[in-house]
């Protein structure tokens, strides 16, 4: 019952969501900050799927300069729980088949957010230029999920190093941002737990080239996992200490 219930709500909202995207993209294509208030549209949903988000932002002057986000990707549900911290002046890079997606691909397009080929890899050095050429032009930041695909719970998997080159061309910091394990996400279940998305510090990309992208992409990696491994273990804790206060 549970389950329907929150199936019908959720397809009601997200319908509402894509009518407003849609006419704010008919007043506004392209606008900066399109890509954040329809994040803070799909975030407020998350209590309704039964998620408590906790996020957490780093201090204010990191937001308000340009960075390349780079976010763990598990599944579909990051669309509610790391949609909680995308800064304004933030667009993200997509993959161009998101494109065909009837009514969801336009609509992220007309956004403002990046496409991508990956499977082209001339045209996707291409569409990195001319990502980093949009970011100086339009003082804009990017949202990356640098590991090209969801994880589905198996941890924090291998980078792509196209966001490190972009970061380095661009000669922009790179700051993590964490979402803690959503594997256990069932729409049938009332309580879906704790997730706890973290805007890390800022990481320099001063000084590097294009030689050093695939080490750093590397360092970086191993940041994120240690943390995320934390996050994690903190979100669990959140998790028990409902069920350990009903059995007083």
């Amino acid at each position: 019952m549970l389950l329907i219930a929150r199936s019908l709500i959720l397809a009601v909202l997200l319908c509402l969501a894509f009518v407003f995207a849609l006419v704010l993209c008919i007043i506004r294509p392209m606008h900066r900050d399109n890509v954040h208030v329809l994040a803070k549209i799909f975030a407020s949903v998350a209590p309704i799927l039964g998620i408590k988000v906790i996020t957490r932002h780093v201090q204010p002057d990191v937001i308000n300069q340009q960075n390349i986000y780079l976010g763990n990707h598990q599944n579909n549900f990051d669309l509610f729980t790391q949609t909680s911290a995308v800064p304004k002046s933030t667009v993200s890079l997509g993959k161009k088949s998101l494109a065909w997606m009837p009514l969801f691909g336009q609509i992220y397009w007309l956004t403002g957010n990046i496409l991508i080929d990956r499977k082209n890899r001339s045209s996707a050095f291409d569409t990195m230029a001319k990502t980093v050429k949009k970011m100086q032009e339009k003082l804009l930041s990017v949202w990356i999920f640098p590991e090209g695909t969801r994880s589905r719970g198996r941890g924090l998997l291998p980078f792509k190093v196209g966001a490190f080159h972009t970061a380095i061309a661009a000669q922009v910091p790179v700051v993590p941002v964490l979402a803690s394990c959503q594997k256990h996400i069932k729409l049938n279940n009332w309580n879906n737990g704790v997730v706890i998305v973290e805007m890390m510090a800022p990481i320099a990309t001063e000084g590097l080239d294009k030689t050093d992208a695939k080490p750093f992409a590397l360092e970086v990696h191993r940041v994120m996992a240690e943390r995320l491994v934390q996050l994690n273990e903190e979100a669990n804790q959140l998790m028990a200490k409902p069920a350990a206060q009903d059995k007083v």
